[in-house]
């Protein structure tokens, strides 16, 4: 049976998901103008590799099923990237708006998750920390986007 905590937990997965697939489109789209954003853009999608098996990891351990997709929201947002590349958004500036777009959508889905007052102390122990790299990328990736502008 699945739990609120359960729940709250596979909508971090799920959105670690879509910033997993929205970083590896990135890279796969970057010119070599802007090549150091690969570097920066590969270690936050690891990041969110490690995030969702953790999360996994505490979800399967309570055996519920674990959430392996990606969000409709996420493919919206992957396939308006593709569009802004194809009409000339690929400037270094357009690539870490929408990188920071993402970064805002996943702060606030960690903020929400910790607000959720039915999320399993052992749960919320393991958010808080991750929530803490998230607004680590989040802060840089504003501060690189502020610095292209």
């Amino acid at each position: 049976m699945e739990t609120k905590t359960t729940s709250v937990l596979n909508e971090l997965i799920e959105i670690n998901n879509d910033r997993i697939a929205g970083f590896e489109k990135a890279i796969a789209d970057i010119n070599d103008e802007n090549i150091d954003l690969k570097e920066i853009f590969q270690r936050y999608a690891a990041q969110s590799r490690e995030n969702s098996q953790e999360l996994s990891a505490l979800v399967g351990a309570e055996d519920n099923d674990v959430e392996t997709g990606t969000s409709m929201a996420g493919s919206l947002h992957r396939a308006w990237i593709d569009v802004k590349s194809i009409f000339g958004g690929s400037t270094r500036e357009s690539i870490l708006s929408e990188a920071e777009r993402g970064e805002d959508a996943i702060k606030k889905a960690y903020r929400d998750a910790l607000e959720d007052p039915e999320l399993s102390a052992q749960a919320r122990e393991i958010v808080s920390r991750q929530q803490s790299g998230v607004n680590a990328a989040h802060d840089e990736v504003k501060a690189l986007r502020d610095a292209a502008k």
